[in-house]
């Protein structure tokens, strides 16, 4: 391409870059105070049937969970992600990393979706990964470096325009915006505050980085007021955690979080912790996950009072999402236990993953080893993927939904009848 057309065409990006935030700004603006924003209204929806349900259909029938469960496809749903269910409803609102967000409806209440829909389209959104409700109704969707708030979203979610409340533009410094681990989980606590995860970029934090990256998160978990004021970091040493909730009843967070590649096949596992207070340090950079030190940090002294995992997973299955199960569904084994979706490998000679996990609780409070629940997006014959779980949900009737960025998909493992 001749250089004067290559600067046209590079111009005319630009200008298209700059209108759509300007667009962006105003919708956002007549959102705040419940204006219409002129949009189109009707709001589209994601076809729940032919070939590509068809397929997904089938390949329930693969999936392997133990005796006396079923699975089956919930719905169709590009790119899906991290899942809130409704409190009161039980629509699921369904964050991906890319520019969308989805509203999944059972009208008919057979226990599957007949309805997708696009959530919020009138609002340009990037990666919009994290969403979670708060438990008067009220739901977060945190973006790659932003955070929305959406005011009973469950019951005006029909409408394209949703009234909406920004509480930060600004998650980390905009320098250090990557596409590198920035997909935000959010959780909000008994404390009735806001608790982010923040992924550092790199796959080991370079030392001269690490002050900006202690000061405001990065490499950690943030909590402020549901406003966005008082924010604080509440976790270092947390290399990329894309998954946490608090165990029920008492202030225990527990996260997964990804751990060091280019380490070998077998090393360093993946984890699953706990925090029981604000301020601890889970060891990262100075470990690559569980006691493996890294090469870069080896020279130097960890933090005192570094806490060590509760559970070690397999190394590079790609621990996400995670949930405490509280449904009645299911039988007592899994009454207070943790599920937890493995994504799958992307770096080790033969893959591992695309799975869900199941840790049980020791009586003392502590987890016991886990065990693989339901599996089969991974042929290991191929090694090619056919799904691959990001995050687990507990749906109101307390059966276990999985979803699945690779099939664009939702799952329900449910208790046979």
């Amino acid at each position: 391409m001749p250089k004067s057309r290559l600067a046209a065409a590079t111009l005319l990006a630009l200008c298209a870059t700059a209108a759509t935030a300007l667009a962006d700004d105003e919708a956002l603006k007549k959102l705040q105070g419940f204006q219409s924003t002129g949009g189109d209204p009707v709001i589209p929806q994601v076809d729940q049937s032919g070939k590509k349900a068809e397929n997904l259909k089938a390949l329930a029938s693969k999936i392997k969970v133990p005796d006396g469960f079923k699975v089956e496809l919930y719905a169709v749903v590009p790119d899906a992600r991290h899942m809130a269910v409704g409190n009161n409803v039980g629509v699921v609102f369904v964050g991906t990393r890319k520019t969308k967000s989805y509203a999944v409806t059972d009208r008919d209440g057979d226990n599957i979706a007949d309805e997708v829909k696009e959530f919020a389209p009138t609002i340009a959104k990037r990666n919009p990964n994290g969403v979670c409700f708060t438990p008067d109704g009220f739901l977060y969707v945190v973006e790659h470096n932003r955070i929305l708030l959406f005011p009973a979203a469950e019951f005006f979610y029909e409408n394209p325009d949703v009234a909406v409340e920004v509480i930060s533009n600004e998650i980390v410094p905009k320098e250090e915006e990557s596409f590198n681990h920035g997909a935000r989980t959010c959780v909000v606590g008994p404390d009735n505050k806001l608790y982010i995860t923040l992924g550092q970029p790199f796959n080991v934090t370079p030392k001269e980085k690490r002050p900006l990256y202690d000061k405001v998160g990065l490499s950690g978990i943030i909590r402020m007021d549901r406003d966005g004021k008082n924010r604080e970091v509440f976790a270092l040493g947390v290399r990329n955690s894309v998954g946490m909730a608090f165990k029920p009843g008492t202030s225990e967070l527990w996260f997964t979080d990804n751990q060091v590649d280019g380490m070998g096949d077998d090393i360093p596992p993946g984890e699953l912790n706990r925090a029981t207070k604000a301020g601890q340090n889970f060891g990262f950079p100075w470990y690559g996950g569980g006691k493996i030190r890294t090469k870069e940090y080896e020279d130097e002294q960890p933090p005192a009072g570094v806490v060590a995992p509760e559970v070690e997973f397999t190394a590079h299955a790609a621990d996400l999402g995670m949930r405490f199960y509280t449904g009645s569904q299911f039988p007592e084994k899994y009454q207070g236990g943790i599920f937890v979706a493995e994504h799958g490998s992307w770096n080790r000679t033969k893959p591992v993953g695309a799975r869900v996990m199941f840790v049980k609780l020791k009586a003392d409070g502590t987890a016991d080893k886990p065990e693989v629940f339901a599996d089969g997006w991974l042929d290991e014959k191929t090694g090619r993927y056919l799904g691959r779980p990001v995050d687990v949900a507990i749906a109101l009737d307390g059966s276990l939904l999985v979803s699945d960025d690779l099939g664009g998909a939702i799952w329900r493992i449910s208790k046979k009848d």
